[in-house]
């Protein structure tokens, strides 16, 4: 999941200017119209491989308006799944 800006935003830009990947827009460009900033989900990558925590949680003066899950493990790729899993199944599609 990635990180969301709650309805207790002040609309101050801190978190904008903080993102490193450009994933946040102001009321003004949110696909949504209920006057909040927005995070592109799928742009947002939490700050994994640039900081500790998002930096636009940082950076924002009101606690508990950007929250975000922590970072789990990622999911079994393709590669990594072996013929015991592939054959457990039954077809979808006969």
């Amino acid at each position: 999941m990635a990180v969301k800006i709650t309805d207790i935003c002040i609309a101050c830009g801190a978190c904008i200017d903080e993102c490193p990947v450009e994933a946040i827009v102001d009321e003004d460009d949110s696909p949504n119209d209920d006057g909040c900033y927005f995070v592109y989900n799928n742009k947002c990558v939490e700050c994994v491989g640039h900081n500790d925590e998002p930096a636009c949680a940082t950076a924002c003066p009101t606690e508990g308006c950007i929250v975000w899950d922590a970072v789990a493990e990622s999911p079994s790729h393709r590669e990594d799944i072996g013929d015991d899993k592939r054959s457990a199944h039954t077809p979808v599609v006969e």
